[in-house]
């Protein structure tokens, strides 16, 4: 009866766990309508609204160039005005003009209706000439924010994509390993029944279990905060059903390409290279305030007159028009525009030191990231073969339980260090990845990155 109760309990404990019955390069079937990580950051590229926010600043932008555009083009207005003179203005004209006497006339008429058109053409004005010269850099500073937006999508997706990965594949651990010790708590009762084995180790095998399924309510927990925060990413309703298929991620190591640090990759130093383009215009344009202007201008207008009725108001009218060059020369402003351009010079110059902090520390982020990859690359190497040596452990630990030479201890030790070995594997393939998607993002790659998933 001994040897038949031992001989099961082997039989149980030599089963590898599920999911591991191959080497852990073996991939497994993709849950069938889930989502991979291109999946995800398709959808996030679609309906995370900081996407559609930089859509909206791109089109802003090209109605920006229009607007400064329209300042040198010919700006045409028509007023009308019609006046109701509830008590018309006297003068008096002096004694002997008309007479001994002095005379008083009233001016104007009881209604009056004026429409006049006017026309003002810009001829040459140099700090409108340098504004369409920004129109360029401006649409590129909202393409490349465009751009920023899209790559902060791609990493803080598949950051949280590795999250809920792991996350998903500790509670497949942590549910295998109930199973496993259910099964084993089934042998020990009937052993501690028959008297075989002492109280105390059902006992001991029962903590465990008890300890396992507190850690799968946690991690179960903890998927589901993860899956919220990648739904939140994606731009996808929190009620919304997401179920992750990617197991590649356990199957495949990630392509790791080694390249020299260039910032000029960098959509943040590109931006900042722009906007530096950008204040060297904004100091052209207020020198150019200094320059004088020159604009044509023509207005055309009619009058009624004799309109003494409101019956006459729109009869009787008499056209005017002229036509005339206005040349404005900037003389004193109270050295309000010196001030500007000193303000102008200082904020030049503080982008431009600030622009080479960011290369030091954009120089400093790829260091690290690559000193990341080659942290993560040995520990997934190491834990690799811990994997296998674990495995081979447990294999012989059975073997010898089953033989009456180890205890029981013994055995369960050997079954936690073997899954305590797959759990460090699976967290280091992920930070392996993590070190990947950090080195994309410190060279510029990520949508190079997002291209090739």
């Amino acid at each position: 009866m001994k040897r038949l109760i031992a001989l099961s309990l082997g039989l149980i404990l030599w089963l590898p766990p599920q999911g591991w019955s191959q080497a852990p390069s073996q991939p497994q079937a993709p849950a069938p309508g889930g989502f991979r990580l291109k999946d995800c950051i398709d959808y996030g590229l679609k309906n995370f609204g900081t996407v559609r926010i930089a859509q909206y600043q791109v089109q802003t932008a090209n109605e920006q160039a229009r607007e400064a555009l329209s300042q040198y083009l010919p700006q045409v207005s028509a007023t009308g005005t019609t006046t109701d003179n509830l008590k018309l203005q006297q003068s008096v004209i002096p004694a002997g003009v008309f007479g001994p006497e002095p005379r008083v006339f009233i001016i104007g008429q009881k209604y009056q209706t004026n429409l006049t058109g006017q026309l003002t053409q810009t001829i040459y004005d140099r700090s409108l000439l340098i504004g369409l010269k920004a129109n360029k850099p401006n649409q590129q500073l909202a393409a490349l924010n465009t751009r920023q937006t899209q790559e902060d999508v791609i990493y803080n997706i598949a950051s949280n994509y590795y999250q809920v990965f792991v996350s998903e594949q500790q509670i497949a651990l942590l549910r295998d390993n109930l199973q496993r010790t259910q099964q084993v708590l089934n042998i020990l009762k009937l052993q501690r029944d028959n008297g075989v084995i002492q109280p105390v180790d059902y006992t001991r095998t029962e903590v465990s279990y008890n300890s396992t399924q507190s850690q799968l309510t946690l991690a179960e927990n903890d998927r589901n905060l993860a899956l919220n925060r990648l739904k939140y990413q994606m731009g996808m309703p929190q009620d919304q059903t997401l179920t992750l298929a990617d197991t590649r991620l356990l199957t495949q190591s990630p392509t790791i390409e080694q390249e020299p640090f260039d910032p000029k990759r960098l959509v943040s130093f590109q931006q900042a290279e722009t906007n530096i383009i950008l204040q060297q215009l904004q100091l052209q344009r207020i020198k150019a305030g200094y320059l004088p202007t020159l604009s044509l201008t023509g207005n055309y207008g009619t009058v009624n007159l004799g309109a003494q009725t409101i019956d006459n108001l729109f009869t009787n009218f008499v056209g005017f028009g002229s036509v005339g060059l206005r040349l404005n020369i900037p003389i004193f402003d109270g050295f309000r525009r010196d001030s500007q351009l000193k303000q102008q010079r200082l904020t030049l110059q503080t982008q431009q030191e600030q622009q080479k902090l960011n290369t030091s520390a954009y120089q400093l982020q790829f260091n690290s990231a690559q000193s990341q990859i080659q942290r993560a690359q040995t520990s997934l190497q190491n834990d690799e073969r811990n994997v296998k040596l674990a495995q081979e452990v447990y294999n012989i630990t059975t073997l010898q339980y089953k033989q009456g030479t180890k205890l029981l201890t013994d055995l369960i030790n050997a079954d936690n260090s073997y899954r305590e070995a797959r759990t460090n594997y699976i967290n280091s393939l992920i930070n392996l990845y993590q070190a990947r998607l950090d080195l994309e993002q410190s060279q510029g790659k990520l949508l190079s990155f997002y291209n090739q998933l």
